[in-house]
């Protein structure tokens, strides 16, 4: 679904900046004063909105597509290890260290 966004959103920003290039006025119609400048900042922008779109329905397909793992799957709490509780040993005391 995305990758369709991007494919359609790219068409729309190739004919956008042709057209703009050729007659700024007419995609830039609400402008006062249209150059192409402009023209060239908001294709770049679209361009960049189409291109991470792409690589986000790319990811999420491969996400989709990607085998789940089958522990996750089996998962049983009773099962689980528990931690045990360890010795720690006794610090040693400042009176001690000096006697030696």
């Amino acid at each position: 679904m995305m990758i369709n966004a991007a494919f359609h959103t790219g068409v729309w920003t190739l004919i956008f900046f042709i057209v703009g290039m050729i007659k700024p006025k007419w995609p830039l119609f609400f402008l006062k004063k249209p150059d192409r400048f402009k023209v060239l900042i908001i294709s770049t922008v679209l361009f960049m909105v189409s291109a991470t779109l792409y690589g986000e329905g790319n990811r999420q397909a491969k996400l989709a597509q990607a085998p789940k793992p089958a522990a996750a799957e089996n998962f049983d709490p009773a099962s689980a290890p528990i931690p045990v509780p360890m010795p720690t040993p006794a610090p040693v005391s400042q009176s001690n260290s000096a006697k030696k």
